[in-house]
């Protein structure tokens, strides 16, 4: 019975597939496909970890490892494990195409024999794991679990995908983010301890966004920045005024982050306005190319392509995860050639929509996974030299994530917690449960947040691209905002560099032959702007003042002596009033000042 099942599987199969062949006279693959299909091929694992950063070709690399188990017998049949209801659909049909078939409809029972396996989500599994495990048991299974750091969104998810998946003959992990922010286990996921004590997740193939962007298989991102002052009201009454980029605690980052993203202010207008000219700069290159807003719910949504609508006289697709027609919006967005789609929260991972060129992070989940995934979205290459353009408000935690994008990270399962220290995964760890509720519909948690957004306006602050930050302020819809929107779509990742290079160089040039009663805004370039949280403002005071105090004994001057005489050379306020720009200029004067009278 085995002999018959596997030869009617493999007869099923399409010739034209590289599985049908013999090994070594398939179809060309991409380099990290070929390199991890010979590790696999060689090692002949159970379990395999495939991490690969968003758009480098997961689901291509998984179909043709499992065309080869399925040709040589090594496997019956395949299920593949997705996180939504929309990929498991994707799967199907990118399996269809050579010659897989898989059931995206499976509830229960007998399968087809016209078919090689399932499609099944998470949740689907999460309530019948006893109805899977029967299957892997009665046939040899290759089961795929797609973005498996999912398997750890909650205990019933991973303890269900262990019962119904222990028996498997083989497993394949794919992820293009293995780290959580929680330190729950994925399953079938090998961790290893390092020399701090501490397990971390390991990868048995590991092709990351640096690795992908050298070999183009990805965009360059390039990350433009809005700040600009925001107003609101607190829950006691009080009016708060702040700018968005500038040393805040906590609660008051997060408030006028929220206020920014009102669209009854004008922050949201311009920044929309900002990324439309942009995606008509990157259309002159790519006439198809896509814009997509990821908003937090789906009020902001629809206002959202309410201004859409205002601003580019064209309606939006809008995409609501609770909304049955919802895969067929995508799948039509995808296909055609209107500008922008506006979503809540599920088209931050996995949904593929290769034209997708421009972003706007509408959203205040700020967890290092939700945004790689988000920016996930718009790094798939179709050909060499797109870029892809997402655009920020300035905030500390956003900055950080956006000029780390090449650092591979793994899942850490241990927190590194001295007795008495502050947990430092709390935070992330609440924003998780956020970021992975099931629904997005209105919670009347808005209601209750302690402030209500008065009003908010947009500036023009940086840019960010390859771990470097470019460019001055500047007003919307400014020649020098202009000079930065009007990048052309279509460049190499060392010209995106030098361009804004270039771009920054003559905005400066142009910032000196303007009278200085005419600077309204902070003429300073980025990397002298450096945005801060308030903590850490707060460790450079400390830091400046530490090593003033040791300068003091070395040099026999009076403290004030010595912090008028670094004003007096680096220029700026006192130390209380010092932007962290300033406060790390006369940390390395003082460094220089000790260094000499050694």
């Amino acid at each position: 019975m085995t002999t018959t099942a596997s030869s009617s599987t493999s007869h099923h199969l399409s010739p034209a597939f590289p599985g049908r062949a013999p090994w070594g006279t398939a179809s060309k693959l991409r380099a990290w496909q070929q390199g991890a299909m010979e590790k696999y091929i060689q090692e002949q694992p159970r379990d395999f970890l495939a991490v690969a950063t968003p758009g480098a070709g997961k689901t291509t690399f998984a179909l043709t490892l499992a065309s080869w188990l399925l040709h040589h017998h090594v496997v019956q049949q395949v299920t593949v494990v997705a996180p939504t209801e929309h990929l498991k659909k994707q799967w199907a049909e990118a399996a269809a195409r050579i010659g897989i078939k898989l059931d995206p409809e499976y509830s229960a029972g007998p399968l087809s024999r016209e078919y090689h396996g399932v499609a099944v989500t998470y949740a689907g599994v999460g309530v019948r794991p006893m109805l899977h495990r029967n299957r892997v048991e009665q046939r040899k299974t290759l089961v795929i679990l797609d973005e498996i750091h999912h398997a750890g969104d909650s205990k019933s998810w991973g303890e269900a995908c262990l019962e119904a998946f222990e028996p498997a003959t083989r497993r394949l992990a794919l992820t293009g983010t293995p780290f959580r922010s929680d330190t729950n286990p994925i399953p079938f996921v090998t961790y290893e301890e390092g020399n701090d004590g501490i397990r971390r997740s390991a990868a048995d193939y590991t092709y990351g966004y640096g690795s992908a962007l050298a070999d183009g298989v990805v965009r360059p991102v390039i990350f433009l920045s809005y700040s600009g002052n925001m107003r609101w009201r607190t829950k006691a009454g009080d009016e708060i005024a702040a700018r968005l980029g500038e040393p805040m605690t906590k609660d008051a980052v997060s408030q006028a982050w929220r206020t920014a993203l009102d669209p009854r202010g004008e922050w949201m207008p311009a920044v929309l306005r900002a990324a439309d000219q942009r995606l008509t700069e990157v259309r002159k290159a790519i006439p198809d190319a896509g814009a997509l807003v990821i908003a937090s719910d789906q009020d902001s949504a629809r206002a959202y392509a309410k201004l859409i609508r205002e601003i580019t006289g064209s309606k939006a697709t809008v995409v609501l995860s609770d909304d049955t027609g919802a895969s067929k919006r995508i799948d039509d967005f995808s296909a055609g050639d209107d500008r922008w789609m506006v979503a809540v929260r599920m088209v931050s991972e996995g949904v593929d929509v290769p034209r997708l060129a421009v972003g706007v992070y509408a959203t205040t989940i700020s967890t290092p996974l939700f945004f790689a995934q988000a920016v996930g979205r718009f790094v798939r290459s179709r050909r060499r030299g797109e870029t892809a353009s997402v655009f920020l408000p300035t905030v500390p935690d956003l900055l950080t994530f956006a000029n780390e994008m090449e650092r591979e990270r793994d899942h850490v399962l241990d927190k590194p917690k001295k007795e008495g220290e502050e947990d430092p995964y709390a935070e992330s760890e609440k924003e998780m449960e956020e970021a992975n509720r099931e629904q997005d519909e209105d919670t009347g948690e808005q209601d209750m947040l302690p402030f209500e957004a008065l009003e908010s306006d947009a500036v023009f602050d940086r840019v960010m691209y390859n771990g470097a930050e470019f460019g001055m302020q500047a007003h919307p819809g400014s020649e020098e905002e202009q000079d930065y929107l009007g990048i052309p779509g279509l460049l190499e990742p060392d010209q995106v560099q030098l361009l804004l290079q270039k771009r920054q160089a003559r905005q400066i040039a142009h910032s000196r032959k303007k009278p200085d009663t005419e600077a309204d805004l902070l003429e300073l370039p980025a990397e002298r702007r450096p945005v801060v949280s308030h903590k850490e403002l707060m460790e450079l005071r400390r830091q400046l003042n530490t090593m003033v105090g040791a300068y003091v004994h070395q040099s026999g001057k009076p403290h004030g002596v010595i912090h008028t005489e670094l004003r007096r050379v680096c220029g700026g306020p006192p130390s209380a009033e010092a932007t962290a720009g300033q406060l790390r200029q006369r940390i390395a004067k003082v460094q220089e000042w000790a260094t000499r009278m050694k």
